[in-house]
């Protein structure tokens, strides 16, 4: 595998969905200690508090939009911030344009400058201005959404743990395509098993947290089964193992990072290896930095430092990658 000129990271200059994704070298580690760069306060509705953090958008200007799933809110946190900002909802539990309930997932639509959000309570996908918005409008209805994200053809990408499948819509328009899943409740290879996070990389291939099968899958564009990339051996904390698996990223060459739920674990899947490695979490469970207490959603940004969203810590931690 290449070095990359000895360093840990590289940019890349591509299309839009792709700006943002770094190449990580094989060789790349993480400080062992995270800091803390939203929440760690404790629970409560202040805006330096989350009650449940789940889902969160990283902006290619590390502004982090994080779900707060029991404040029934979208928190906008800048760097170096010690308070967020409510850019959707925050107007209590309920089912008007202006509420949310139980939201779990965030994306950007660029084009439209707005917010697509899995309003999973009310089996809801809203669409959000960014700018001072004060209300959302309803873009997908009677559905057990999950996961949301878009590809840099304007496509949206939503997980449906009902349905047992990945939705793929063009918004505005009546069709939808099912582009992972679909063939019920299962552990074969062409179904899916409580899919929630997703992940969409510039082929339009889709990778799928399977939380219910614990496995990660790739679905490539058109492909009427997937993959298995990370676990699928069971549940369990061995190193071929996952538990509970939930959010997912994917950097230009093809490594997988995992949030492994249950065991209080990051891992990374090298690709093509059946065996992942620790990169967060080798301490167990706890709340000290270098631990985790059930951790959710992650993301890299460009320079490949790892922002995990630390469900029972309430705190959104990063972990600096290790340069050369």
């Amino acid at each position: 595998m290449p070095s990359y000129n000895n360093c840990p990271y590289r940019h890349i200059s591509m299309p839009y969905y792709a700006r943002s994704v770094p190449y990580i070298d094989f060789n790349a580690r993480w400080t062992k200690y995270g800091v803390t760069v939203a929440g760690g306060n404790g629970a409560g509705d202040e805006l330096d508090k989350f009650n449940q953090p789940w889902g969160f958008y990283l902006d290619n200007d590390q502004t982090l939009y994080i779900v707060d799933l029991r404040g029934y809110r979208i928190v906008e946190w800048k760097p170096g911030a010690t308070s967020g900002r409510v850019v959707a909802g925050g107007n209590g539990e309920g089912n008007r344009t202006d509420q949310l309930n139980l939201p779990v997932d965030v994306t950007i639509d660029e084009d439209k400058d707005s917010f697509i959000i899995s309003d999973y309570g009310n089996q809801r996908v809203m669409r959000w201005p960014r700018r001072n918005g004060t209300s959302g409008e309803v873009i997908i209805s009677n559905i057990d959404c999950w996961g949301v994200a878009m590809d840099d053809q304007g496509f949206l990408y939503v997980s449906d743990v009902g349905k047992s499948a990945v939705r793929r819509f063009q918004v505005g328009e009546p069709h939808e395509t099912i582009v992972a899943g679909g063939n019920g409740k299962g552990d074969r290879l062409n179904q899916l098993n409580n899919p929630t996070h997703i992940f969409i990389d510039h082929d339009q291939s889709i990778y799928v947290s399977d939380s219910g099968n614990d496995r990660v899958m790739k679905w490539i564009k058109g492909a009427t089964e997937g993959v298995v990339v990370a676990g699928g051996r069971g549940r369990g904390s061995d190193l071929t193992q996952l538990s509970n698996p939930r959010g997912v990223f994917v950097d230009l060459s093809g490594t997988v990072y995992v949030s492994d739920h249950w065991n209080h674990r990051i891992m990374r899947w090298i690709k093509g290896m059946t065996q992942g490695s620790i990169i967060v979490g080798e301490s167990g469970q706890g709340d000290k930095a270098d631990q985790l207490k059930f951790p959710f959603d992650l993301s890299l940004d460009q320079s490949g430092n790892l922002y995990v969203v630390d469900e029972w810590n309430r705190r959104v931690q990063r972990f600096n990658i290790e340069k050369n």
